[in-house]
């Protein structure tokens, strides 16, 4: 088993960034021929997930978030803790904290235009996030 961690800046609600060279990277240095990578974002407002990272694509995204979970709905996290970043919760749980990716010769399995993405999801600020990758040969 190999692990390790990544750390990024995020510019706040909206960021999507491609982790996949940072992933391809750890696999090389885990050494392992053949296995599993396992990734987990540490925090309840990002999250996890595969898209084709182009500008459209990551633009649908965002929209159709927007549209899941609203600005302007009312959460009961806000009238709870008062920190407006109800919908921010609820997007993260929908796309999830993690993800398992298949490596084989070294190389990630996944599509030609699947690349690995952080959504930073918090609307709050900008943020340091810690994505953890557990490599499993």
């Amino acid at each position: 088993m190999f692990q390790t961690t990544i750390h990024l800046k995020t510019s706040g609600e909206g960021d999507v960034i491609d982790i996949t060279p940072f992933v391809s990277d750890a696999v090389v240095k885990s050494g392992a021929d053949t296995g599993i990578v396992h990734l987990f974002v540490v925090g309840s407002t990002a999250a996890l997930t595969t898209i084709e990272y182009e500008p459209g694509a990551v633009s649908d995204l965002r929209t159709v978030l927007s549209r899941i979970a609203p600005a302007d709905a009312t959460y009961a996290h806000d009238d709870r803790w008062g920190d407006g970043n109800g919908r921010s919760h609820v997007r993260a749980a929908i796309i999830g904290p993690s993800l398992s990716i298949p490596f084989a010769e070294k190389r990630l399995l996944n599509g030609t235009w699947q690349q690995i993405v952080l959504c930073e999801l918090d609307i709050r600020h900008a943020r340091e996030r810690s994505v953890l990758l557990t490599i499993l040969p």
